[in-house]
């Protein structure tokens, strides 16, 4: 299959921002330099409604696994500078809890830290875990809300859905 060009990825960019970065609304995340095999599972996701946002299954829904695979391909490759991150907009309290969350866990309620599988620089891990560096708050909480709520789902193991619903409300937040 011929690699993907950028006027085939156009759709793409509308929301997800020109060479994938993200947009400034922050609801939808960067796909700049993810893995490739993590886009690509998320393109099953959606086009098979394991993911459901009506907008990307409608997009995806008649393109084949060669399609989707090249689409990854695409946007893995891309490796774009990531904006400076703005400055946190919690408590301190809540940013201890998350600091601790996110390198240790809490071993009492089965959470492991967000670095054991995302990396230490939270950057990913290859082949297919995604980097959570510059995704915006209102990304990630809309994200861990649909594994808690069973809207949103992966193949067998999904570790996340069992992470999101042992995070407490407040941990989300």
């Amino acid at each position: 299959m011929p690699s993907l060009q950028a006027s085939h990825v156009a759709a793409c960019t509308a929301c997800h921002g020109p060479q994938g970065r993200a947009t400034p609304s922050g609801y939808f995340p960067r796909i700049a330099g993810k893995p490739e095999e993590y886009l690509y599972q998320q393109l099953l996701n959606f086009r098979d409604g394991r993911r459901s946002y009506p907008l990307m299954g409608h997009l995806l829904q008649h393109l084949d696994d060669g399609m989707l695979r090249g689409m990854a391909r695409y946007f893995a490759a891309l490796d774009v500078p990531y904006p400076p991150p703005e400055p946190p907009a919690s408590t301190a309290a809540r940013l201890v809890r998350g600091a601790q969350l996110v390198r240790q866990g809490d071993a009492a309620r089965g959470i492991p830290a967000c670095t054991q599988c995302h990396g230490a620089q939270l950057t990913g891990s290859l082949p297919a875990v995604p980097g959570l560096l510059g995704l915006s708050r209102d990304y990630l909480n809309s994200q861990l809300g649909a594994w808690r709520a069973g809207r949103r789902a992966a193949r067998a193991p999904d570790c996340m859905a069992q992470v999101a619903k042992g995070l407490a409300l407040e941990d989300v937040a």
